[in-house]
């Protein structure tokens, strides 16, 4: 055993804890003050990387790097402020959900704005003047600025304490942290502020990237990497706790120096190469914490989240018109195969969108009717995915017992709570991105296509419309049966719904099965519509596509999420196809729709209409 490669990894972690430190910390403040989980944060952190390179070339070489860290932190600053003050003021009544699609649309708009400005390519910055050496630790070489980075979290730490202990404006920020109706009581200036702990936390975040510049370039992959990583922080410390978010962020980090100190280790015969489970591990950890204590390590009890409607009417049956209107619909949708006859690409394009409603409609179910709010419900779609092209290729099933397997694969895979779906998400993921011999690892599995007989794109769509249309059905009648009944009960008043007799547990539980039963069997078909599968179908961004649709059609109707999905991948594919900068554009439109159209699109039509009629 090497104990001066553990030794100097330990400090690599420690170093690494610094950064990881900076960007959590203002996450975490974020949070605590304004209650808005900012999934744009990882992008402000990648900004400030593409700053400081600038501002350091612009400086002069060598000697621009040290003034470059606190310009990159301002700028970081004043762009978290105009992001505060032009977009997240309009929501901060808003369902936490609908706030969280808001942040994921700034994502796609950063991105394409920094690869519009600084374009593709990795940019590595200059070295640390006076800091270029390296010491030598039991005979190995440690780099002295990592030396420095290990002193800069805790100084940031106690600046931070100091900060909100010894001044007025921190106390004001800790009284908005405890109580924020109480504060605006007192006559605090809720506005300015949320506006300055938002800055703060986006300079932190820049300054974290900026010192960061030395060890890594700046990519376009930052955000996403950093934000994940981030999240973990944050939850494990405690949302809004800074010695939390520090004693977390020493966790997670010296959590992956040890993996890759660990290298390739033989378990049970099986190579297991820990360096590409660290982002698996930290998840993991994220997962334990919450079992053991769901409020984090240093973390205080959160009031229950706003539901997405706010006070949600009761589901109705739908009368005779509604009935007919759904019929002609569906008979519409089949006969489409005959008016498109002379353009495969729009059946084509139309299973794609079945596909999408089956995945956004079993996600609805969980966050609609039984008040659920999960962030990891790709898992599901892409267990049925790989499932289906395993057991085509692997065991040489025939593709119609592989679809009917991946109906039931997924039965079982609703035993995490809400708050772990996240993480069962990421661990699953990395199971698959790592797991060479059996998933394909990174590259997926290829060569997984639909029977002779369903080879056309014609035969396909319809087999997807018959899924998509008995799927959606028999959601629909499980929450007019008892069984739906009850699950809006636990919803809408846990502790009644207790004395009645309801197991709300046990509810919630077959809820989440429900709903990954429904979204397998959408992953069976993506895989066979695309050929086969790869790891992005267990993806965040898989995640965040789906709670976009059910949020853009509106999670007060049923007919929300079909109408979600069908506009989003639509609005998704001809963006792709019209212009370079698609995630823009795209985002730009999810904005606009969000400050539209707070209840959706079939909400805002279902609104329109009790207008008229009243």
């Amino acid at each position: 055993m090497d104990l001066a490669a553990l030794l100097v990894q330990l400090l690599n972690g420690l170093a690494g804890a610094s950064s990881l430190f900076l960007v959590a910390v203002g996450l975490s403040l974020i949070f605590g003050v304004t209650r808005i989980v900012n999934f744009a944060h990882g992008s402000l952190f990648m900004v400030g990387a593409y700053a400081a390179w600038s501002l350091a070339e612009a400086l002069g070489a060598g000697r621009g790097f040290w003034p470059a860290l606190p310009l990159a932190a301002l700028a970081c600053g004043a762009l978290g402020a105009a992001v505060e003050i032009v977009l997240l003021r309009r929501i901060y009544r808003a369902p936490e959900l609908l706030q969280l699609l808001a942040t994921f649309a700034l994502v796609l708009v950063i991105r394409d704005a920094v690869l519009w400005h600084w374009g593709p390519g990795e940019l590595l910055g200059p070295r640390a003047p006076g800091l270029e050496g390296a010491v030598r630790i039991l005979e190995r070489r440690f780099p002295v600025y990592d030396l420095f980075l290990i002193a800069v979290g805790p100084l940031v730490w106690l600046g931070l304490h100091l900060l909100l202990v010894r001044t007025r404006w921190g106390l004001l920020v800790r009284a908005a942290t405890e109580d924020r109706g109480m504060a605006g009581a007192l006559g605090i200036n809720e506005a300015w502020l949320f506006t300055g702990v938002f800055a703060l936390g986006a300079a932190l975040a820049g300054l974290a990237s900026a010192l960061q510049l030395p060890r890594e370039p700046a990519s376009l992959e930052m955000n996403l990497a950093t934000i994940g990583s981030a999240f973990v922080v944050v939850v494990v410390g405690g949302m809004g706790s800074i010695g939390g978010a520090f004693a977390a962020a020493l966790l997670v980090a010296e959590l992956k120096a040890l993996c890759i100190w660990l290298g390739v280790v033989d378990v049970f015969g099986v190579a297991v190469a820990f360096p590409k489970l660290t982002l698996a591990a930290a998840f993991l950890v994220m997962a334990v914490v919450l079992v053991l204590r769901p409020w984090g390590l240093r973390g205080k009890p959160q009031p229950a989240p706003r539901a997405p409607g706010g006070s949600e009417p009761p589901l109705r049956r739908a009368g005779p018109r509604a009935r007919i209107a759904w019929a002609a619909g569906l008979v519409a949708l089949a006969l489409l195969p005959l008016a498109a006859a002379q353009s495969p690409y729009l059946l084509v394009l139309g299973a794609e969108m079945l596909v999408a409603a089956l995945f956004a409609a079993s996600l609805h179910f969980l966050i609609g009717p039984a008040g659920m709010h999960s962030f990891g419900h790709a898992a599901y779609f892409g267990i049925g995915a790989y499932a289906a092209a395993l057991l085509v290729r692997a065991a040489g099933w025939p593709m119609e017992a592989a679809l009917l397997c991946g109906w039931f694969c997924v039965r079982l895979a609703g035993v995490y709570l809400a708050m772990l779906t996240l993480a069962f998400a990421q661990i699953t993921w990395a199971v698959c991105f790592q797991w060479d011999a059996f998933t394909g690892g990174s590259n997926g599995l290829t060569g997984v296509w639909p029977a002779a007989w369903l080879q056309s794109p014609g035969a396909f769509y319809l087999l997807a419309l018959a899924c998509t249309a008995a799927g959606v059905l028999a959601l629909r009648r499980l929450l007019f049966a008892p069984f739906g009944h009850a699950l809006r009960a636990v919803r809408d008043a846990p502790l009644r719904a207790e004395a009645i007799g309801i197991d709300a547990r046990r509810t919630q539980w077959m809820g989440f099965a429900v709903a990954g039963l429904f979204a397998g069997v959408a992953g069976a078909l993506f895989a066979f519509s695309k050929g086969g599968v790869s790891p992005e179908a267990l993806s965040v961004g898989r995640s965040v596509d789906a709670l976009a649709m059910v949020l853009l059609g509106g999670v007060q109707t049923l007919a929300g999420p079909l109408a979600g999905a069908a506009v989003f991948t639509w609005l998704h594919d001809s963006i792709a196809r019209s212009t370079d900068y698609r995630r823009a554009v795209l985002g730009g439109t999810l904005l606009l729709l969000v400050l539209l159209f707070p209840q959706g699109i079939a909400g805002g039509f279902k609104q329109l209409a009790a207008r008229r009629r009243g």
